[in-house]
């Protein structure tokens, strides 16, 4: 007991600042019809001199990443047999040709830059599956080198920075471009980087959009295990690292299939339903208060350029499928 009113008095100030934002992006949504997310990412990077409160910092990155794993997990239960039939067999193919593609296109833009393959395998698998967390999974079995540290450090701002961008502006260009909510899902989740700005993104267009998304999402994130043997292997480096899938993965698995038993009762789906939408809102509120624009001014621009490239090609590539194939 001593321990939880630790943690929860280490935690609870950057928590309520986040619900905070929340609510009151909530509030804002349903009087003026602007999604939700948005509103929570816009005022949260207005109150993003708190990051730095030490008193604030625990309970917002308690917030932007375990609430949004909790969210996500909990988004299994929404998850149903139509939604995976809706998408089909050579979309969820597709999805792991646009992950080789993409690993394959940071390799080759890092030997280009005169990068090291290491920072290409890097930048080419965190735009791949799953942004910053990818990143940081990857940069665990890579050789050490000095810079590592620091290269890992601007991936992570890179990638959460262009999804950032991306959460705003696929939602807009998937509209004017007129695709179905199916197709936006399925492309959101195909191209953005980090699962934050998926669920954003998606939700900000429908329901059915968001269900979609997160789903493809997950298809891409199962595959984090398969590029980190894939880099070690490469490497010859940490044989001895332990692959684990992310939990909020085996969870939203886990209640999809539960979910689709018929043995939860609507009554549970509903509160896990809202429990979800809170808990990603609120992560969202806390992602928005942590992201600063100003660090981006000091990375390397060829860095910057590779990152930059690898997510322009993972939108062609899902543009090229849904235009030539289509859902």
């Amino acid at each position: 007991m001593g321990q939880a009113g630790t943690l929860w008095r280490s935690h609870a100030r950057g928590v309520m600042v986040a619900a905070l934002i929340a609510a009151a992006s909530a509030f804002l949504s349903e009087h003026y019809g602007a999604p939700v997310m948005l509103f929570a990412l816009l005022i949260g990077m207005a109150f993003h001199f708190l990051s730095s409160d030490p008193t604030c910092a625990p309970g917002l990155d308690f917030a932007a990443k375990t609430l949004l794993r909790l969210g996500v997990g909990l988004l299994g239960l929404r998850l149903t047999v139509g939604d995976i039939e809706t998408v089909g067999a050579v979309p969820a193919l597709a999805v792991i040709g646009f992950v080789i593609a993409t690993l394959g296109c940071g390799a080759v833009m890092a030997r280009l830059l005169g990068r090291r393959m290491a920072f290409g395998m890097l930048a080419g698998g965190s735009v791949a599956i799953c942004g910053a967390s990818a990143a940081l999974a990857i940069a665990s079995v890579l050789p050490h080198r000095p810079e590592r540290e620091t290269d890992t450090l601007f991936v992570v701002i890179a990638v959460t920075i262009l999804s950032t961008v991306a959460m705003i502006a696929y939602p807009i260009l998937f509209t004017a471009l007129g695709l179905s909510h199916v197709e936006s899902g399925f492309l959101i989740g195909a191209t953005i980087h980090d699962v934050a700005q998926v669920v954003g993104a998606g939700y900000s267009i429908s329901e059915e959009a968001g269900v979609i998304a997160t789903f493809v999402k997950m298809l891409r994130v199962a595959l984090l295990p398969v590029v980190m043997l894939v880099v070690m292997l490469s490497f010859r480096h940490a044989q001895s690292a332990r692959l684990q899938l992310p939990w909020f993965l085996v969870m939203f698995v886990g209640l999809a299939v539960m979910g689709n038993t018929g043995l939860v009762p609507q009554a549970v789906m509903s509160v896990a339903a809202d429990a979800s939408r809170w808990c990603l809102v609120v992560a969202i509120s806390a992602l928005g208060v942590r992201t600063s624009l100003a660090e981006i001014a000091r990375v390397r621009p060829s860095y910057g350029a590779i990152i930059l490239v690898e997510t322009l090609f993972l939108l062609g590539l899902g543009l090229l499928f849904i235009g030539t194939v289509g859902l």
